[in-house]
C-alpha cells in the first residue's frame, strides 16, 4: 500500500530554485533517509510534506485515512506547558486513556487517597475498553530510555536537548502510520541512539528522516533519497550502496557532460559560420544546440581537493593529566584520571549525556579547576577549542568578514597558502553565501561558520565538543578527511559512532562514577565486549541465586527432620550387620554362576538365590540411606 506519494513538486526561494519536478513514493512499512548538502531543500521538502508551507508547483497525496506525525529540528511548544503535557498533546484516545492511568499511579506513589483509587478503577476499565496496555508499556519504556522526568515542570525551562527529546517522545507514543523525522539522534547520547534504532525498527511504520548519522541511517533504513542538484535520486540500500552507485552515477553524468561540451564547441563554430540559415534543417540543428548547450553548461561538483593545514609546532612535552578528580553536587564526575598525550594522536570520548565528557574539556583547557590532581600544559601548545555553545552573534558582519578576522590565508602543510574564501568553500560555503550576513545564516550553517573559524586559527590540539550536530553527511565526510590529515592533536566528544570510528585512535569511555577507561579499538567493538561481560555477570548471578536457593531449601529440610527413635537405632545397627553378610554370599553366588559350578541343578538354585540377595540388598540399601539421614541429622 502506498502511503505517501509526491509528484512534480518544486520550490524557489528568491533566486534559488531549492528543487523542481521532484516525485518519490513511501510504501507501508518502508523506512528512508532523505540526504543532501545543507541548503539543499530538505527540510523544506518535509515541512511541504506536512503541509506547513506550499510548493510552487506539483502535489502531495496522502493515502486515505494515514495519520502522519513531524518531529523538527526545533520543536514548537508552549514555554508554560508541562513536560507530560506537552509529550501528551496528541489526540489518540489510547494514548490519554494511557496518560490518565500514568498520571494516577504517579499521585497514588505520593499518596493513597478513595478518590485516586476510584480514578485508577476508572482509568483501568478505560484501558481495557481501548485496547492500549500496549501503548502503556510503550509510554513507560519511552519516558524511561528518554530519561524524561515525570514532574510538572515546564517546557520553558528545559534545555534545547531535552526539549528535542520531549517531542521525540511525543511522536514515538502517538502511533503515527508515517512519521516524519528531521535529524532525531541531534542531542541523544550513544545508548539513547542505540535504543531509537532498535525501536523504529520494531514499529510497523513507514519512516522518511533525515540524519547525519550513517550508523543510524545504516541500522533503520533501506533506501535513500539523494536531493542533488534540484533533482532526487533513489538508491534501495544501505549507505554504502548509496555512495558506491552514487560515485557512479556522477562518472556517467561527467562523461555525458564532457560529451555536450565537445559537441557544444563543434555546433558553436557551425553557428558562427551560418548565421543566417533559414532551412527546416538548419532550424532543426538550432533548436539541437540548445539542447546541448544546456547540458554542456550544466554545473558538476568536483571533487574536493585534500587540505592538510600546517599546525603550529609541538613541543616534546604536550599535555600531562594526573590524579584528576571532580565532582558536582556530590556526584563523581571524573575519580582519578591519568594520561599523557602523545604528539598527532586522535582521541574519541564517549558516554551518556551528563556524565563529565564536556567537563574533561574544559577541566582540560583550564576553563574549570580541578578538585584535585594536576594537568600540564606544554608551552608549545596552542588549543582550538569548539564548544556546544557555538559562535557569539556576529549580527552585523558578512561571512567572509567572520573568517578573515581570524587569517586572511591560510598556509597548507605542503607550503601552499589558500585564501579565507577558498577554505570557506571547501567547507560548503560558495561565494554567494560567503558575502551573506550572519544574522541570514541557517543553525547548520552557524555552527559550521564556527568549526571553520576553530580549524582557521593554527591550532596544534584541537579539542571538538560534538562538531557533527547539524552538519550534513558531505561536509562530515569533509571533516573527517581534513582530520585524518591533521597533523596535531585531536580530542573528539561525538555520539556520531561512524565518524569516531573513521577519526579516533582509541576512546575514553565514561563508565559512570568518575571511572573513564581507555579503550584501543572501536565503540561497536567496545559495546559488544560490555554486553558479553553483562551477560555473564546476569548467567552468573542466576546461577549463584539458584545456588542459594537449592542451599536453603536443604537447609529448610535439615530443620524441618525428626530425629531418630530408639527402635529406628536399633534397626540401622542391625541393617549394618546384615549388609556385609548379604555382599559376602553375592560374591560366592557371582562365583558359582561364572563357571566354577557344573552341576546344572546347583546352578539353577544359586541363580534364584542371586535374585533374592539383589533384591534384599537393594531394599537393605534405599533402608540404611533413609535411617542415616535421620541419625546423622
Amino acid at each position: 500500500m502506498n502511503y505517501l506519494s509526491v509528484e512534480g513538486l518544486s520550490k524557489t526561494f528568491g533566486e534559488k530554485q531549492l528543487f523542481s519536478d521532484l516525485g518519490f513514493g513511501l510504501e507501508k512499512g518502508e523506512k528512508a533517509a532523505l540526504v543532501a548538502k545543507n541548503g539543499a531543500g530538505k527540510t523544506t521538502l518535509l515541512n511541504i510534506i506536512t503541509g506547513k508551507i506550499l510548493p510552487d508547483s506539483g502535489e502531495v497525496t496522502l493515502h486515505k485515512g494515514i495519520r502522519m506525525d513531524y518531529l523538527p529540528q526545533n520543536p514548537v511548544f508552549d514555554p508554560e506547558e508541562s513536560i507530560m503535557d506537552f509529550v501528551f498533546s496528541g489526540d489518540s484516545l489510547a494514548v490519554q486513556a494511557a496518560r490518565e492511568y500514568e498520571e494516577v499511579l504517579w499521585a497514588m506513589e505520593k499518596n493513597l487517597t478513595p478518590e485516586l483509587q476510584h480514578r485508577l478503577d476508572e482509568a483501568t476499565a478505560r484501558m481495557d475498553q481501548l485496547q492500549a496496555w500496549d501503548i502503556e508499556e510503550k509510554i513507560k519504556e519511552v519516558l524511561y530510555r528518554l530519561e524524561l522526568p515525570k514532574t510538572d515542570q515546564k517546557m520553558g525551562e528545559l534545555s534545547g536537548g531535552q526539549q528535542k527529546k520531549a517531542a521525540l517522545a511525543r511522536v514515538l507514543i502517538e502511533g503515527a502510520d508515517l512519521l516524519l523525522m528531521d535529524e532525531p539522534t541531534n542531542h541523544l547520547d550513544m545508548a539513547m541512539t542505540e535504543w531509537l534504532e532498535d525501536f523504529l525498527r520494531r514499529q510497523q511504520l513507514a519512516l522518511l528522516l533525515v540524519t547525519h548519522d550513517r550508523t543510524f541511517l545504516d541500522h533503520v533504513c533501506s533506501k535513500i533519497l539523494e536531493i542533488d542538484r534540484g533533482k532526487i535520486y533513489t538508491y534501495k540500500g544501505n549507505y554504502a550502496y548509496f555512495i558506491e552507485k552514487k560515485a557512479e552515477r556522477e562518472s556517467m553524468e561527467r562523461a555525458e557532460v564532457e560529451k555536450a561540451r565537445n559537441i557544444y564547441r563543434r555546433e558553436l563554430e557551425w553557428m558562427r559560420r551560418m548565421p543566417s540559415a533559414r532551412g527546416t534543417k538548419a532550424k532543426a540543428r538550432k533548436d539541437a544546440f540548445a539542447e546541448v548547450k544546456e547540458k554542456a553548461m550544466r554545473r558538476l561538483d568536483e571533487a574536493a581537493p585534500e587540505l592538510s593545514v600546517q599546525s603550529s609546532r609541538l613541543g616534546g612535552k604536550i599535555l600531562e593529566v594526573y590524579n584528576l578528580c571532580k565532582s558536582y553536587e556530590g556526584e563523581k564526575l571524573i575519580d582519578d584520571f591519568s594520561y599523557i598525550f602523545k604528539k598527532g594522536e586522535k582521541v574519541g570520548i564517549v558516554g551518556r549525556n551528563g556524565i563529565g565528557k564536556s567537563t574533561l574539556l574544559n577541566l582540560l583547557t583550564g576553563a574549570l579547576k580541578p578538585d584535585s590532581g594536576r594537568i600540564i600544559v606544554g608551552d608549545t601548545v596552542k588549543f582550538g577549542y569548539y564548544t556546544q555553545g557555538g559562535l557569539p552573534a556576529h549580527e552585523d558582519r558578512r561571512v567572509i568578514d567572520i573568517i578573515k578576522e581570524v587569517a586572511e590565508v591560510v598556509r597548507m602543510q605542503d607550503g601552499r597558502e589558500i585564501s579565507a574564501s577558498q577554505f570557506l568553500n571547501y567547507f560548503q560555503f560558495e561565494p554567494t553565501t560567503q558575502y551573506n550576513y550572519f544574522s541570514n545564516l541557517s543553525g547548520g550553517e552557524r555552527r559550521r561558520l564556527y568549526l571553520i573559524r576553530t580549524l582557521m586559527a593554527n591550532p596544534n590540539f584541537l579539542i571538538l565538543d560534538e562538531p557533527t550536530n547539524d552538519l550534513d553527511v558531505y561536509t562530515l565526510m569533509l571533516l573527517e578527511d581534513f582530520l585524518k590529515h591533521y597533523q596535531g592533536c585531536v580530542l573528539i566528544v561525538s555520539h556520531d559512532r561512524s565518524f569516531l570510528d573513521h577519526i579516533a585512535d582509541h576512546l575514553f569511555v565514561f563508565e559512570g562514577e568518575g571511572k573513564i577507561k581507555d579503550w584501543y579499538g572501536t565503540y561497536e567493538e567496545y559495546r559488544q565486549k560490555k554486553a558479553e561481560e553483562q551477560k555473564h555477570a546476569q548467567l552468573q548471578g542466576r546461577k549463584e541465586k539458584e545456588e542459594k536457593r537449592v542451599e536453603s531449601k536443604i537447609e529448610a529440610r535439615k530443620e524441618s527432620k525428626p530425629k531418630a527413635t530408639f527402635k529406628q537405632k536399633k534397626e540401622y545397627e542391625g541393617i549394618n550387620a546384615r549388609l556385609p553378610v548379604l555382599e559376602e554370599e553375592k560374591k560366592q553366588l557371582e562365583a558359582a554362576l561364572s563357571g566354577q559350578e557344573t552341576d546344572p541343578e546347583k546352578i539353577n538354585q544359586a541363580s534364584a538365590r542371586m535374585a533374592e540377595v539383589l533384591a534384599e540388598l537393594s531394599a537393605l540399601e534405599d533402608r540404611w540411606l533413609e535411617l542415616s539421614d535421620l541419625i546423622e541429622s
